[in-house]
């Protein structure tokens, strides 16, 4: 299983980064990606701890571990520089929290994320074909989520991605290790969304080619 979406208590997950690693080891993770919920002001304490975290277990090889972010309700004016300035920190990914139907995230989220090139827009909701389309265009990720709430827009994000050619990725959004998926749960998850065999295969490969330049970069 390769999961970049998923969260510790740097944020508001239930597990410190080493149990949390630990417990993903467990359920079959084989790449787990550490990305807390950050604003600007917390990016750099957040980066710090997560990444000391990664670098600590990519030491014994037994499971790949990478530091990202997940910009969380930051004003749609305010992303860009948040972007900018998590990788300037050494956030390997950058995550945006989508605009959800079921939070009240700020209309212009899912544009200004895409413009700012984060790898991963997560839950985007009823994301409109124009910035499905911006997002194939530059390159950004539209996730398929496990997440209770979030996972009501999948359907509407499969259908805006076959339409523009936007390349999704599963995230779980998980808090707490019962929230951690197995891959035949995550292939559930997606067909449910409307994914044919040859599109999940697409999906899952994705986060195969993304792990891969991450390592390169």
């Amino acid at each position: 299983m390769i999961d970049f979406h998923t969260h510790t208590f740097l944020s508001d997950g239930a597990l410190e980064p080493a149990e949390h690693i630990r417990r993903a080891e467990v359920a079959g993770y084989r790449v787990l990606g550490i990305s807390d919920h950050a604003g600007p002001a917390t990016l750099e304490h957040m980066i710090s701890i997560a990444n000391k975290a990664a670098l600590s277990e990519n030491k014994l090889n037994r499971i790949i571990v990478f530091c990202g972010v997940e910009l969380t309700h930051v004003r749609p004016v305010q992303i860009a520089a948040a972007t900018n300035y998590a990788r300037e920190l050494g956030a390997q990914y950058v995550i945006v929290h989508g605009e959800t139907i079921c939070e009240p995230v700020e209309a212009g989220t899912n544009r200004a994320a895409i413009e700012a090139g984060a790898d991963i827009l997560a839950h985007p909701g009823l994301i409109s074909l124009e910035d499905a389309q911006l997002a194939e265009q530059r390159g950004v990720m539209l996730e398929i989520s496990s997440k209770a709430g979030h996972s009501l827009c999948n359907g509407h994000v499969v259908a805006a991605a076959r339409q523009t050619g936007a390349k999704l990725i599963f995230g779980s959004d998980a808090h707490t290790p019962d929230q951690m998926p197995t891959r035949s749960y995550a292939e559930k998850v997606a067909t449910g969304a409307g994914l044919t065999p040859d599109e999940l295969e697409k999906m899952f490969r994705n986060a195969e080619n993304f792990c891969a330049k991450m390592q390169n970069r």
